[in-house]
């Protein structure tokens, strides 16, 4: 969702991602996995899925983890609450972009 220039003085690119002027989220394909085990669907929201305890509970077996994985993809947004909650009136995202990743 970046949208480029370049740097005439290096050559280089930079690339700048703007979720409220340019809305992306429609056709967002990425999910994010934390290095806790947490798999949040969206940098723009906090609902996330455990993977850490389906991984340590059957490590011989990956359906409850490709369970866990389906569920979350299901429940991805259809948009980012960067600005306002859709359920409340607060700022939505409690957590930093810098704490999943990304």
């Amino acid at each position: 969702p970046a949208r480029y220039v370049r740097i005439a003085e290096t050559g280089g690119r930079l690339g700048f991602i703007t979720p409220l002027s340019h809305n992306f989220c429609e056709s967002c394909n990425r999910v994010r996995v934390t290095c806790t085990g947490r798999l949040y669907m969206c940098l723009g929201q906090d609902d996330q899925v455990d993977l850490r305890e389906p991984l340590r509970a059957s490590p011989d077996d990956d359906t409850p983890l490709i369970a866990a994985i389906r569920r979350g993809i299901d429940a991805k947004p259809k948009g980012h609450d960067f600005v306002i909650e859709r359920r409340g009136a607060a700022p939505a995202l409690t957590r930093h972009m810098s704490m999943t990743g990304g």
